[in-house]
């Protein structure tokens, strides 16, 4: 069981967050977001860090996820009942899942500015392509209150548009971090982790790398998409690509992941933390100059710390606490 105790940690961090929203009037919206940005950062990561590489279209998964919620729940409302919002989290899975594998086939098999390149050109192209063809509603989106309402009754779709597409949001990320320990913890980290230090020495050794880097990438992107899902269709009630496919996120996961600390279980949340926090009270204290403070504040911090939040926190803490903070 002791390969399971840096997991605790992550437990007790989400439930902190879930307990006061629930339990502290007006907190929960600010505690969901940091959920949010915690469980971007940690889907993010399980690709990110575990390769090394950096996906800049990784916003089309969870817009994908976010499309396959809403088919569900705009075509199936009236067959289905509530049964659209399972239905919808499959569809969302599949979709994703089948994109990332077309894209990672292609895609992996490039490297450095090529693949960053490429990635987003699948992302901004999947946009226009929606947008341009009129494919699932095309500018025009998608807009599931209707159906939610029909499915849920007034105040079940209101309840699940606040508690329960949150309340998802904390198991997905408690699922991505799970499965990061476990890879972690496997045979197969020991592979990620000479191929994130030397991908060629890696290859020459007999690691699969392209195998391996499909393997992160389609997890990675299949968790992605459930987040669309939950965080965009049911949260939002509707899907505008120009929202869903916004290159924002991508690079707030970005932050995320190296500010907390790349490859790392307790990193990616650490990171949605501090970052959703510095967000939330910048706009706040001052706003209409959140951005322009917030972009300067976060370069530093990620130069001062560049192995993140929780490698400075693992190199300076004794032996008997490394295995606790993984």
């Amino acid at each position: 069981m002791r390969q399971y105790i840096p997991f605790l940690p992550v437990v007790a961090i989400y439930g902190t967050l879930f307990l006061t929203g629930l339990l502290l009037e007006g907190m929960w919206q600010p505690m969901a977001l940091l959920a949010f940005y915690g469980a971007l950062g940690q889907v993010f990561n399980i690709f990110l860090g575990l390769t090394g590489y950096v996906d800049f279209g990784y916003v089309a998964f969870l817009a994908i996820g976010s499309y396959g919620m809403a088919i569900a729940a705009s075509s199936l409302y009236e067959d289905l009942g509530w049964w659209i919002v399972p239905t919808g989290f499959v569809l969302a899975f599949i979709m994703a899942s089948f994109l990332s594998i077309a894209v990672g086939a292609i895609a992996l098999r490039l490297k450095g500015a090529y693949f960053a390149i490429a990635t987003i050109g699948v992302s901004e192209g999947l946009r226009y392509l929606i947008e341009g063809t009129g494919l699932w509603g095309g500018s025009m989106g998608i807009i599931v209150s209707r159906p939610l309402r029909e499915a849920f009754g007034r105040e079940g779709a209101n309840s699940l548009s606040t508690f329960w597409a949150d309340s998802i949001l904390y198991g997905i990320a408690l699922v991505a971090a799970f499965i990061t320990l476990m890879i972690l913890k496997s045979r197969a980290g020991y592979a990620f982790l000479a191929m994130r230090e030397d991908e060629e020495a890696a290859r020459v050794m007999g690691i699969d790398t392209t195998r391996y880097k499909l393997l992160a990438f389609f997890i990675s992107a299949s968790l992605g998409g459930l987040i669309g899902a939950s965080a965009w269709t049911l949260k939002m009630n509707y899907v505008f690509p120009s929202d869903v496919f916004d290159i924002v996120y991508t690079i707030e996961a970005i932050i995320i992941v190296l500010l907390g600390g790349s490859g790392t279980l307790l990193g990616p949340l650490v990171g949605g933390l501090v970052y959703g926090a510095l967000k939330y009270w910048l706009a706040v204290t001052f706003p209409g100059l959140q951005l322009l403070l917030f972009a300067p504040l976060i370069l530093v911090i990620i130069v001062a710390f560049p192995q993140g939040i929780i490698g400075i926190l693992r190199e300076r803490m004794g032996s008997a606490f490394r295995g606790v903070i993984l």
